[in-house]
């Protein structure tokens, strides 16, 4: 376990914020080491809650690096702190995104992954506002760098998001334009989305136009997986995919076709 800071500075070097993240939770691989995943909270969560989680399902090659958002305000909770990998209002397309908590959480998660071994294979996924900062992420590599500018320093694998929504959608197409890399990688990046049709608290339409929107912009692999019933938390079904995917997209070990 530890605890870590991370500062986000512009392209100019001008300094801006540091957020305080919390402790770390790494559930190291049972058999041997093929990926590491750093998974990401929800908001109000810590890292712990989902080490204990991921500790328990079969997927014996894979490294799980459970991070700890920062406490800040959140204008969702009329500014009371609570952990949180960037700031929200709403989840509407029209509401203001925080680019600077998104770069700064993107960037933690960057830095997580930067000192695996080269051959790993490399992803991030999370919870709510985690998936939501796990499809920053993947916006980041595909763009192949911050919302600020600065250069985004590691390849992911596979994206993984659950009861999520896309931050920075309008911005999408623009992050892209123009960039032939870009458009390849969206093409390769393999994401996958889960959402129940019961979520009161992120819903279903959120998930649903937010898988649209990767996939106008480009994002061809991509499955989105929808939950009758599903409320705003996980259940076995969904986890067995999300294990099945995993095996098969990153090439583990005992892996079936998914």
């Amino acid at each position: 376990m530890s605890n870590s800071s991370s500062s986000i500075g512009s392209v100019s070097g001008t300094a801006t914020r540091t957020f305080e993240f919390g402790r770390t939770h790494v559930v190291r691989p049972k058999g041997k080491h093929q990926a590491t995943i750093v998974w990401l909270h929800g908001l109000g969560d810590k890292g712990s809650s989902w080490s204990q989680l991921l500790e328990t399902l079969p997927l014996p090659n894979i490294k799980w690096i459970c991070p700890t958002a920062p406490t800040r305000p959140v204008q969702l909770f009329g500014g009371f702190p609570c952990t949180a990998w960037f700031d929200v209002g709403d989840f509407s397309e029209d509401a203001p995104d925080d680019l600077e908590g998104l770069d700064a959480s993107a960037a933690h998660v960057a830095n997580l992954l930067s000192t695996e071994p080269a051959d790993i294979k490399l992803g991030v996924g999370g919870f709510s506002m985690g998936a939501a900062t796990a499809l920053y992420s993947a916006i980041c590599l595909v763009s192949g760098n911050y919302g600020n500018g600065n250069l985004y320093p590691v390849n992911l694998s596979a994206i993984v998001g659950l009861s999520g929504w896309l931050p920075c959608s309008r911005n999408l197409r623009n992050r892209m334009e123009g960039s032939h890399e870009a458009t390849r990688r969206a093409a390769s990046l393999p994401i996958f989305l889960c959402h129940g049709l019961g979520d009161e608290v992120v819903a279903y339409e959120h998930g649903k136009r937010s898988a649209e929107n990767l996939s106008s912009a480009g994002f061809r692999n991509l499955t989105f997986r929808t939950y009758n019933g599903l409320g705003h938390y996980t259940i076995p079904e969904e986890t067995d995919e999300v294990c099945n995917w995993l095996t098969a997209t990153l090439g583990l070990d005992g892996s079936q076709s998914y």
